[in-house]
């Protein structure tokens, strides 16, 4: 059976070999493990999202599943748990950098910006300046004030 948890320091290795398997990030993982959620599979990570929060900004990262686990709605239940966390804390706005999922994160609600447009608090993050993000799409989601839980 399946559980979405937070993350735990155990679950680092896991969570950053399925990055590297899918080509993604693992810079600041380490660091921001405490923004992440997983999908556990009787003590198997299958995937993994997570959040770092910048101010009154979130960059949401390292969105990935292990193929086997894919088209299960997976991804989409731990970004929609992440986004309700920070529907809880008042952030407004989520941004995250796509090189190949762009089309994906607009059927959740993110529309493309322009890098100029993400705070420099975000564009500070290790993440951001990770050179495999260089020529991704910087997208943006902004959370409607005073919305908690519930799907959009």
């Amino acid at each position: 059976m399946i559980r979405i948890r937070t993350a735990e320091r155990s679950d680092l290795e896991a969570i950053e070999r399925l990055l590297r398997e899918s080509h993604l990030p693992t810079a600041g993982v380490a660091e921001q493990l405490s923004g992440f959620r997983v999908a556990d599979d009787t003590g198997r990570v299958v995937a993994s999202a997570g959040l770092e929060t910048y101010d009154r900004a979130a960059l949401l990262r390292s969105v990935v599943v292990d193929p086997g686990y894919r088209n299960r709605g997976l991804a989409a239940g731990l970004v929609r748990g992440l986004l309700d966390d920070l529907r809880g804390r008042g952030v407004p706005d989520v941004f995250l950098l796509t090189t190949t999922a762009a089309d994906y994160f607009r059927r959740l609600g993110f529309t493309p910006v322009s890098r100029g447009d993400v705070p420099r608090s975000v564009q500070a993050s290790r993440e951001f300046q990770d050179v495999q993000c260089e020529t991704a799409q910087a997208m943006l989601l902004r959370l409607p004030r005073g919305s908690q839980g519930g799907r959009r």
